[in-house]
C-alpha cells in the first residue's frame, strides 16, 4: 500500500477520533468546580432539588416547606408552606402548575408557578417520595415508598386516575417524554418500566451488579438511563432492553443523578463530598471524567439545562448521638443555620 503513495498521516478513523477525544477529556477533567455558595440557613432536613431553567428558579425541599431561590443570585424567590415531610417537586410549565409530594401526610400539594400559592391537596399513597410530571400524558406520578405503588394524577384537573402496584420500594423516577416512565426499585435492585397511559407495569429488569439503586436520569435521545447505585457505581441501562451496558465508578453515598443533553455528561452527587462526572463517549461507552470535590452530605442535586450549572445542597454536621437498641444508626445533628447551596460550573 505504501508504494501507491497513500498518506496515512492525515487519515484517522472516526471511531479513533472519538476514543482519543474521550481519553483527552478524562485526562483533562471537565473543569467543574464550586464557584459560589448560597447561604440559606434554616432548620430541618432536605431531599430533592428541582431547577426551572426557563423561569430561573430553584426549588428545595426542606422538611415542612419548599424553599424557592433565584437560580442566578441565590436570593429568596418565595416559599411553599405546609408540605409535611416533603420529598420532591415536579413542574408542569405549560399548565402553570407545580406539584409537591408530602411524605408524612400522604398528599400532593398543587401550587401556582407564578404566585407559589397552593390551590389544593390530593390524597395519594403512603409516604409519596419521588414525583414527576409526564408531558406526553399530562399526568403526575407519585412513587409511594411505604405502600409500594404509584399514584397517577390528572395534572389539569387534579383528579386521581389510578394506582399502579410496584414490586418493592420505589426511589427516583424518570420520563422519556414520549409515553414511558421508569422507576428504581431500591430494595429489589430493579428498574421498572411503566406505561403512563394504561397505568400498568410494562417490564421489570434486574440491575445487577448495581445494589440499592437511588438516583435516576435519562439521555432521551440515545435511550440511556443513569442509575446511582449504593455500591459506588453508576449503572448505565438501555431503556428499551433493560440491559446494563456499563458501570463506571462513582463516589460513596450517591443519591441523585442527572444527565446534560448539551454536554453529554452524567452526574452523580455523592454524600462523601464529591460530584462524580461521567462522559458519554458513545451510546455504548462511558468513562469517568472527574470526581469534583463538593462538601460532605451533598447527596442531592439539580441541573440547570440552560447554563449547565449543577446545584447541590448540604450543611455542617455535629457529632453523632449515641446509638440505642431502638436506633442503632442515629443521624448526626445539623449545625443550626449551616444549610447551603453549592453552585458548580466550568
Amino acid at each position: 500500500m505504501a508504494g501507491k503513495g497513500i498518506n496515512f498521516r492525515g487519515w484517522i478513523p472516526a471511531s479513533l477520533v472519538l476514543i482519543l477525544a474521550a481519553a483527552a477529556l478524562a485526562a483533562a477533567g471537565t473543569g467543574y468546580k464550586v464557584v459560589n455558595t448560597y447561604k440559606v440557613g434554616g432548620e430541618g432536613g432536605w431531599d430533592y432539588l428541582t431547577a426551572d431553567a426557563a423561569a430561573r428558579r430553584l426549588y428545595i425541599s426542606r422538611a415542612t416547606h419548599v424553599i424557592v431561590l433565584d437560580l442566578d443570585s441565590g436570593k429568596s424567590a418565595g416559599d411553599i408552606a405546609d408540605t409535611p415531610g416533603v420529598h420532591g417537586i415536579a413542574l408542569a410549565p405549560e399548565l402553570g402548575r407545580g406539584f409537591v409530594s408530602n411524605g408524612r401526610e400522604g398528599t400532593v400539594s398543587i401550587f401556582d408557578l407564578k404566585t407559589l400559592a397552593t390551590s389544593s391537596k390530593v390524597k395519594v399513597g403512603e409516604n409519596p417520595d419521588s414525583i414527576l410530571y409526564d408531558p406526553a400524558t399530562k399526568r403526575v406520578f407519585t412513587f409511594n415508598g411505604r405502600s409500594q405503588d404509584s399514584t397517577a394524577i390528572d395534572a389539569t384537573s387534579g383528579t386521581v386516575l389510578g394506582t399502579i402496584k410496584l414490586d418493592g420500594k420505589p426511589e427516583f423516577s424518570a420520563s422519556d417524554g414520549k409515553g414511558e416512565i421508569f422507576v428504581n426499585i431500591e430494595d429489589k435492585s430493579e428498574l421498572t418500566a411503566i406505561d403512563p397511559n394504561k397505568l400498568e407495569v410494562r417490564a421489570k429488569w434486574p440491575l445487577a451488579p448495581c445494589e440499592s439503586p437511588s438516583g435516576l436520569s435519562m439521555d432521551k435521545k440515545n435511550r440511556r438511563l443513569f442509575v446511582g447505585c449504593d455500591n459506588k457505581m453508576m449503572a448505565v441501562v438501555d431503556a428499551d432492553s433493560g440491559k446494563v451496558l456499563a458501570t463506571p465508578a462513582i463516589g460513596e453515598g450517591v443519591d441523585a443523578t442527572a444527565f446534560d443533553d448539551g454536554t453529554g455528561l452524567a452526574f452523580a452527587s455523592c454524600g462523601e463530598g464529591v460530584l462524580s462526572v461521567i462522559h458519554e463517549d458513545s451510546p455504548e461507552k462511558f468513562s469517568v471524567a472527574e470526581n469534583v470535590p463538593t462538601q460532605p452530605g451533598a447527596r442531592t442535586m439539580a441541573l440547570d439545562s440552560k447554563t449547565h450549572n449543577v446545584y447541590v445542597v448540604t450543611a455542617k454536621f455535629g457529632p453523632p448521638p449515641s446509638a440505642t437498641a431502638d436506633n442503632p444508626h442515629p443521624r448526626r445533628s445539623i449545625v443550626p443555620d449551616s444549610f447551603v447551596v453549592l453552585v458548580l460550573t466550568k
